[in-house]
């Protein structure tokens, strides 16, 4: 059954998570009103307590703010409504088709490294060729973490085998602000944010957010080997108008190679893994 899971700690009312979504999205109370079609007068009512918006009056809004759905449940919540959308685990039969094409996605992306993540690059699927690119990077050793944000600030980690780290982890610095600025009741990503910034060696030019920063439309990964470099740019894949929290904060990382000599050891590394006892 879909879990419908409000807030631990929900505001004293709906207009205080108003007020600062309106903030992240640096819109006046004039500009969301008319957007929003209301009058200012009675979004300021809103945002203060005095008034209690309706159902209709919160979508309006939340569409006008953007908010994602995990955000727009609070938000119902916060006002005194049941949560709108269901927040269901990939596990549950409801999502069956769903986690096939996940997998279908995955699979599809072999010989090469394919992930899905969640809003805080949390590991939660991968396919074979992310694990054979991992143990053939890292040798012995294993991935710390699950998560993907700390295997590359962490110097104990798969940073250590990334040649343009500064590259790679300043464009996910620069993500991660951005998430943080935009949705400001994602306490998890801030505590993110303070954390890899606390790993050695962090710029500390990096604490600050880059409002100017252009966005990269493709990331570029080059991972150090025994024979050489492992050269890939990745892919983001999401999901079109999801109606389930879950849908609505994962996405797919794919990678691919940008030389053929990548493309050539990754089918090597899917051969061996193939021809191994362990396969069969």
């Amino acid at each position: 059954m879909d879990t419908l899971t409000p807030p631990s700690t929900p505001p004293a009312h709906a207009g205080i998570l108003l007020r600062e979504w309106r903030a992240a999205r640096r819109l006046s109370q004039l500009d969301l009103a008319l957007d929003a079609g209301l009058s200012t007068r009675h979004l300021s009512c809103v945002e203060t307590g005095k008034a209690q918006p309706s159902r209709e009056v919160l979508t309006r809004l939340a569409d006008t703010l953007q908010m994602p759905l995990r955000a727009r449940n609070a938000l119902l919540v916060a006002a005194g409504f049941a949560p709108r959308y269901p927040e269901t685990a990939l596990v549950k039969p409801e999502l069956a088709q769903m986690r096939r094409a996940i997998e279908f996605i995955l699979g599809q992306q072999e010989p090469y490294p394919a992930i899905l993540l969640n809003r805080h690059w949390d590991v939660l699927m991968a396919n074979r060729a992310s694990a054979r690119v991992n143990r053939h990077v890292m040798g012995d050793r294993r991935p710390a973490h699950r998560n993907l944000l700390r295997q590359i600030f962490d110097p104990a980690d798969l940073r250590s085998a990334i040649v343009n780290w500064e590259e790679v982890a300043g464009n996910l610095i620069h993500h991660l602000h951005s998430v943080v600025a935009g949705a400001p009741t994602d306490h998890v990503a801030r505590g993110l944010l303070d954390e890899v910034l606390a790993y050695p060696d962090v710029p500390t030019r990096w604490r600050v957010r880059e409002l100017d920063a252009a966005a990269v439309p493709l990331q570029n990964t080059i991972l150090r080997h025994d024979g050489g470099e492992l050269r890939f740019f990745s892919t983001i894949t999401t999901f079109g108008t999801p109606r389930d929290v879950t849908l609505d904060e994962v996405h797919i990382e794919c990678c691919f190679p940008v030389d053929e000599a990548t493309a050539e050891l990754c089918r090597e590394l899917a051969r061996r893994d193939q021809s191994s006892p362990a396969s069969k």
